[in-house]
C-alpha cells in the first residue's frame, strides 16, 4: 500500500505524537511505501523557515530518508483543476493546496493519510484515512 502524507501527520511525527508514530510502524511492518507530495513539501519546508525549530527541522530530515518526495506534474495540475469544478459546482470550498494533494492521491491511486478528513470529505473517489 502507498500512503501520501500530509501535513498535519507531518507535524504530528516532528512532534512525536506516539499514536501517529505506532500508526506509520504497524504500516511499515506490512511493507507500506510513503510519499510526501511537494505541496506537502513547501507546507512543511516553509513552516520550519518561519519557526526555525531545530529538533522539528531535524526530525523532518529523518521522515524525509524514509519517504519519496514527488514532483506535482502538468497531469496533477490538471486534474485539480478539475476536482475544483466538480467542487465548486457542489458548492464546496476546499484550499488550493488540499485540491493539489487530493488530485496527486487521486492520479496515483495513493490513500493519503490525514487528521483533517473534513478537508477532503467532499472530494469524490479519494481514499482517506485518518490517523489522528
Amino acid at each position: 500500500m502507498e500512503f501520501a502524507l500530509d501535513a498535519n501527520i507531518i507535524i504530528h511525527l516532528m512532534r512525536g505524537t506516539k499514536s501517529v508514530e505506532l500508526k506509520v510502524e504497524n504500516a511499515k511492518s506490512k511493507g507500506a511505501r510513503f510519499i510526501i507530495p511537494y505541496t506537502v513539501h513547501y507546507e512543511i519546508t516553509r513552516g520550519l523557515h518561519i519557526s526555525k525549530i531545530a529538533k522539528h527541522v531535524n526530525a523532518y530530515g529523518i521522515i524525509c530518508t524514509n519517504c519519496s518526495i514527488e514532483s506535482i506534474t502538468d497531469e496533477v495540475w490538471d486534474r485539480a483543476a478539475s476536482v475544483y469544478v466538480e467542487l465548486y459546482r457542489k458548492r464546496f470550498t476546499v484550499a488550493d493546496a488540499d485540491i493539489l494533494i487530493a488530485a496527486f492521491c487521486l492520479l496515483r491511486d495513493y490513500t493519503l493519510v490525514t487528521g483533517n478528513t473534513n478537508d477532503f470529505m467532499n472530494i469524490d473517489d479519494l481514499n482517506i484515512e485518518s490517523w489522528v
